[in-house]
């Protein structure tokens, strides 16, 4: 039994899950946490992140931006420039980050620690 009553925040149909997937994905945190000093260009974005493919930045700011954190701006110019950032919704993400990185940064030693020490320990691959 689940202990999850009809009205649980995290049943399979609730919107409350559904944002926490989008959230727990691999790259929004960071895409999120790098759009979170303004506008920022496509190019300018992976390069501040680091070790995402172009590909799966445009993935995630597809993703983003069809839930309506993100806002893609197409500008009218030659050659095309194209800015993304993050909607008033996108914003209220930031100071959550902001604990969960702080969160990181004084747990993640315990953490690997924990890890280290756990029997038959896993990689950094699982």
């Amino acid at each position: 039994m689940s202990g999850f009553g009809p009205d649980a925040p995290f049943l399979a149909d609730c919107p409350a899950r559904m944002a926490v997937e989008l959230i727990a994905d691999k790259w929004t945190v960071v895409v999120l946490y790098g759009l979170s000093q303004g506008p920022v260009r496509h190019g300018e974005l992976a390069a501040l992140i680091g070790g995402i493919s172009r590909k799966m930045l445009t993935r995630t700011l597809r993703r983003l931006e069809a839930h309506g954190l993100v806002r893609r701006h197409a500008y009218a110019e030659v050659p095309p420039r194209v800015e993304y950032e993050l909607t008033p919704l996108g914003a209220t993400l930031i100071d959550p980050i902001h604990m969960l990185t702080e969160w990181a940064r004084q747990n993640g030693d315990a953490v690997l620690d924990a890890l280290d020490a756990a029997p038959g320990s896993a990689t950094a691959g699982d």
